[in-house]
């Protein structure tokens, strides 16, 4: 069997103006590479171009990733470029609820995602069992105010020590600081447990139910210093009524939470986000 052949995704954006989609396909095409999949997208507001490409290259993966940015910089665009060889290193952070815990890790196990679960970390012990059955490390770092501040600084090390690429915070019931998220510089995906940028903060169902809402959501988002604020990657709804109590709205949502996060994580993965201001472009 033909091994397969490296291929790069690279995700660009910039100033938009004419011949942008010729001259990056060009560039590909005279160094013997073969497109598998092209999209593009204008922001007609603010005349910014984005596009996402994947090809196979007939040269040295490393190499051509380098060579490609600086070919996107001569075009004035930023560009992101990931190799099918690299797999993320990526973590969850837990607390009890396990309902996202385990969607994701059954779908890890499944082989669903390209990447490495290498850790999960959380600052409460009820999902160790679950963790290690699964044959995930699990590290207990327990947080409270008085000690907030030590507890991020071990996290760091742990991410660091591993390598971490990427966070999901898996129903992680604490709030990142500032600190902490530059600290890292990598994404750290969120799942809030409402249609954002309503009920943000905690509670969301109950604040859901005391409004008398008819719909409920779930929304997968960067985290960003201001809560519940990042830029959103995915979101879905579920309808309710009058008749439905708060821990009916705890069960409905559930089942979106799951789905909106898993999703989000494999757009993510799969170099299918491009992140500018507040907002994201999702090449789905």
């Amino acid at each position: 069997m033909r091994a397969a052949s490296p291929t790069l995704v690279a995700l660009l954006h910039g100033p938009d103006q004419p011949g942008l989609v010729a001259k990056v396909s060009g560039w590909i095409f005279e160094r013997r590479g073969n497109i598998l999949h092209a999209d593009q997208h204008r922001d007609m507001e603010a005349g910014v171009f984005f596009q996402r490409v994947e090809w196979e290259t007939a040269g040295d993966p490393v190499a051509e990733e380098d060579a490609f940015r600086a070919h996107a910089a001569t075009l004035g665009m930023a560009a992101r470029v990931s190799s099918s060889f690299h797999r993320a290193r990526v973590a969850l952070f837990v607390s009890k609820a396990g309902h996202c815990f385990h969607d994701l890790a059954l779908r890890w196990k499944a082989g669903e995602f390209s990447s490495e679960l290498v850790a999960v970390i959380s600052n409460h012990p009820d999902l160790a069992d679950a963790a290690r059955g699964y044959g995930l490390a699990f590290h207990l770092v327990p947080v409270d105010e008085r000690n907030k501040g030590a507890a991020e600084s071990e996290q760091l090390a742990l991410l660091r020590n591993l390598g971490v690429e990427t966070v999901i915070l898996a129903r992680y019931m604490q709030v990142l600081s500032a600190g902490f998220l530059k600290s890292f510089g990598n994404p750290v995906i969120n799942i809030h447990h409402s249609f954002l940028p309503a009920f943000a903060g905690g509670k969301p169902y109950h604040q859901a139910h005391a409004r008398g809402v008819k719909l409920i959501g779930a929304t997968a988002h960067y985290a960003t210093a201001e809560l519940d604020d990042g830029p959103i990657i995915q979101q879905d709804v579920a309808r309710v009524t009058h008749r439905h109590s708060v821990e009916d709205l705890v069960r409905k949502g559930r089942d979106l939470e799951k789905i909106v996060l898993a999703q989000a994580v494999r757009w993510h993965l799969e170099n299918r986000v491009l992140v500018y201001g507040r907002k994201t472009v999702v090449f789905d």
